[in-house]
């Protein structure tokens, strides 16, 4: 029998274990999906928009891989930390995959960026999403009338879409109930989506875009001098050049160029060819507002500085210019890439490959495509390790890993205890007239899972 660690249970690594126990190649397979969190689906359940159902939906289908026999979650299982070194790790299993994503945002790297006020999409999505990593009392937005999103891809436009929203249509949703509040009691009127590029290079879904479109009480325009310096926006025979998403998300926007303030009480503003140079504070110590430089396009697909300037006034800035791997204690580590250096999924130390690691995911490709993008990547990595089975196989290991596991210290979370978890989140969400409301803290989380 193979004994596999899959590390991270969001969509690379539950299409990880899927692939390796499915395969006919190798027979007897088993694999343990550890995670950090006490909740699987990674950025499904962490990530992902909770209006967005259709997409959170995908939950079911990768519930029905880990609930699979082969297949066993660990959750609240640290992996690098000091209880579990990666060395020790590869002492309990044959073979790790480490499919732990991109955890951490892209700066501006501008002047002002640390004040007040100033925060990561990334950490926005996670307050409201209920990552028990988030801090619950981040986001006050009872004094913030004017919001500026910088970054123009699928998580600018929900965080965008997210501070337009009225609580009516977020009630329904699994949202923490403080998160919920909060939103109920903000002040937002504006909010301006600001990309230093034009809008045919804009790197959100047609989908995701129109939405905006779509919210009630809520004003969408765009300024159609900007969208006109764009050549693929102004010259129909580039535009038609363009792959067909970039096309038509352009002609979304060409519908809201030059829209009129329509009485709706909130009002989203999306702007192009605009690079952030400053974060502009008050005498408190709070932002007050972004410095933006104008960029033109260049003759290689880029953007060059102009020397015209133009401030946006904000009580809140939202950074969405991309995410980061982070280094893994125990693993090599790419820094220019920030992704693990691998070979078909084999990690590579030193120049060779290393039977027996492996990765998935963003912190093999990077953070690239969508959800669907991980199968085809899994479907890779699970190749290479089941290439090298004949190798692996040859060492004996411990009878149990859980044993290992819980004499380190640490207190695994199965499978009934997720289940546990989310009895608990549906109570939570019926004893305030509401559906499933998701528990936001690591304590809560852990004490419904009965780990204590």
């Amino acid at each position: 029998m193979l004994r596999i660690a899959v590390v991270g249970s969001g969509p690379s690594g539950v299409y990880t274990a899927q692939t390796l126990v499915q395969q006919r190649e190798v027979p007897g397979v088993r694999v343990d999906v550890l995670d950090r969190l006490p909740a699987p689906y990674g950025l499904v359940r962490y990530g992902v928009a909770p209006d967005h159902e259709k997409i959170k939906s995908l939950q079911g289908s990768l519930r029905t891989v880990l609930e699979d026999e082969r297949i066993r979650f660990l959750g609240n299982v640290e992996v690098g930390g000091p209880l579990l070194p990666t060395e020790r790790l590869l002492e309990l299993y044959h073979a790790v995959v480490y499919c732990v994503g991109a955890a951490r945002d892209r700066l501006l790297g501008i002047p002002g960026e640390e004040l007040a006020g100033v925060h990561s999409a990334t950490a926005f999505v996670s307050w409201y999403s209920g990552h028990p990593d988030a801090v619950a009392e981040a986001f006050d937005l009872a004094g913030v009338r004017s919001a500026v999103v910088i970054g123009a891809g699928n998580v600018a436009v929900d965080v965008t879409r997210m501070l337009a929203r009225g609580v009516p249509e977020l009630a329904p949703t699994d949202m923490p109930h403080a998160a919920l509040g909060a939103l109920g009691a903000s002040g937002v009127r504006d909010v301006s989506m600001v990309a230093r590029r034009g809008p045919s290079q804009g790197k959100f879904t047609t989908k995701e875009l129109r939405e905006l479109g779509t919210l009630p009480g809520v004003d969408v325009a765009a300024d159609a001098a900007e969208l006109a310096l764009d050549p693929a926006y102004a010259d129909p025979v580039a535009g038609a050049a363009l792959p067909a998403v970039n096309r038509r998300n352009v002609e979304v926007l060409r519908g809201w160029a030059g829209s009129p303030a329509g009485g709706g009480g909130r009002r989203i503003t999306l702007r192009f060819f605009l690079r952030p140079v400053e974060v502009l504070g008050g005498p408190d110590g709070r932002v007050r507002g972004v410095r933006f430089e104008r960029t033109a396009p260049d003759e290689r697909g880029g953007v060059t500085g102009t020397g015209v300037h133009e401030d946006i006034p904000a009580e809140l800035v939202l950074r969405s210019v991309g995410y980061q791997g982070v280094p893994l204690p125990g693993l090599p580590f790419d820094a220019a890439k920030a992704t693990v250096p691998h070979a078909a999924g084999r990690v590579v130390r030193e120049g060779r490959a290393a039977v027996g690691e492996y990765v998935a995911g963003w912190i093999k490709r990077g953070p690239t495509g969508v959800i669907g993008t991980n199968r085809p990547d899994a479907k890779e990595t699970a190749s290479s390790l089941l290439q090298d089975a004949g190798a692996l196989a040859r060492r004996e290991l411990p009878e149990d890993p859980l044993d290992a596991l819980r004499a380190a210290g640490l207190r695994p979370v199965q499978w009934p205890g997720w289940l546990a978890i989310e009895s608990a989140e549906a109570a939570l969400g019926h004893s305030l007239g509401r559906r499933s409301v998701k528990i936001p803290d690591w304590q809560g989380l852990l004490t419904a899972a009965d780990t204590d």
